[in-house]
C-alpha cells in the first residue's frame, strides 16, 4: 500500500527578519520555559487524537480553538489540490497529524493521494520533537517529516498549505513567513489560514490582496476568521 507522506517543517527558508523572541516565546526556537509534559486530545468527525505537549509551546493546556475549527472547515481531502501539504508552524502537530491521517485513511481518493508528503514547519524545536513523537504515536510518523525553516528543500512546491500562523511574532516577520509561503504555492494550490479577529485577522486578509493573492473569509466563527488564499486567476 503506497504511504502518504507527512513532513513537519518550520517557517520559510527564504530569508526571515529574526523576530528577536526571548526564550520563554513558543516561537523562540529554544524554550527556556522548564518542561511541564501534559497531553490534550483532538476530536472531530473523523479523527480522534492524543497529542503529547509541553511548556513553551503553543497552546499547551488545550488545542487551540482556532487550530480545531480550521481543521473542521477545511475541504476533504478528495478536494485537495494536487501536491505536497504544509503545516506552517506546526506547534505539537494538531494539523500536521490530522492531515497525514486524513491522507493515510485514504480519503484523498486518489492513488497518489497517500504517497504526498505533509511538511509541517516550525521554528520550535521542542514543539518539532513533540510533532514527531505525536505523529509518530498516532501511526503516520512514517508519512511525517519535521524540519526547521532552514531545512526546507529549495525549490518546495506545494499544493495546500493549512496554517494557524506565528501571530505574535510582528506584523513584518508574519507578511514575511506569509509572502515566502505564497511564493511555494502551486499555481492551482490554496492556502488556508486561522486567526483571531482581534489579533489582526482583517488586516492580514487586506494585505493578502494588496499583494495580487485573493484572500476570501471563508468561516468567521467564535472571533476566529479562516481566510483562504489562492494565486491571481
Amino acid at each position: 500500500m503506497a504511504k502518504a507522506t507527512v513532513t513537519v517543517v518550520s517557517p520559510p527558508s527564504r530569508p526571515v527578519p529574526p523576530a528577536a523572541p526571548s526564550g520563554g516565546q513558543y516561537f523562540a526556537e529554544r524554550p527556556t520555559a522548564s518542561s511541564r509534559p501534559g497531553r490534550v486530545e483532538l476530536t472531530l468527525p473523523d479523527v480522534h487524537l492524543r497529542l503529547d505537549t509541553d511548556a513553551g509551546v503553543f497552546s499547551p493546556g488545550r488545542v487551540d480553538p482556532g487550530t480545531k475549527l480550521l481543521l473542521a472547515e477545511l475541504p476533504p481531502a478528495t478536494e485537495w489540490p494536487a501536491g505536497d501539504v504544509a503545516d506552517v508552524g506546526c506547534g505539537y502537530g494538531a494539523i500536521a497529524v490530522t492531515l497525514a491521517r486524513r491522507l493515510a485513511d485514504g480519503s484523498s481518493g486518489t492513488a497518489d493521494g497517500r504517497d504526498r508528503t505533509v511538511w509541517a514547519v516550525d521554528v520550535n524545536e521542542r514543539a518539532r520533537d513533540l510533532c514527531r513523537r505525536n505523529a509518530a504515536a498516532s501511526g503516520v510518523g512514517e508519512l511525517v517529516r519535521v524540519v526547521g525553516p532552514e531545512d526546507l528543500p529549495p525549490g518546495l512546491s506545494v499544493g495546500l498549505i493549512a496554517s494557524n500562523p506565528p501571530i505574535r511574532v510582528g506584523k513584518s516577520v508574519l507578511h514575511d513567513l506569509c509572502r515566502s509561503w505564497m511564493e511555494r504555492l502551486g499555481p492551482d494550490g490554496e492556502a488556508w489560514w486561522v486567526v483571531q479577529k482581534h489579533l489582526g485577522s482583517d488586516s492580514l486578509q487586506a494585505w493578502m490582496n494588496a499583494q495580487g493573492w485573493p484572500t476570501e473569509r471563508v468561516r468567521s466563527r467564535q472571533a476566529y476568521r479562516i481566510l483562504r488564499s489562492t494565486h491571481p486567476g
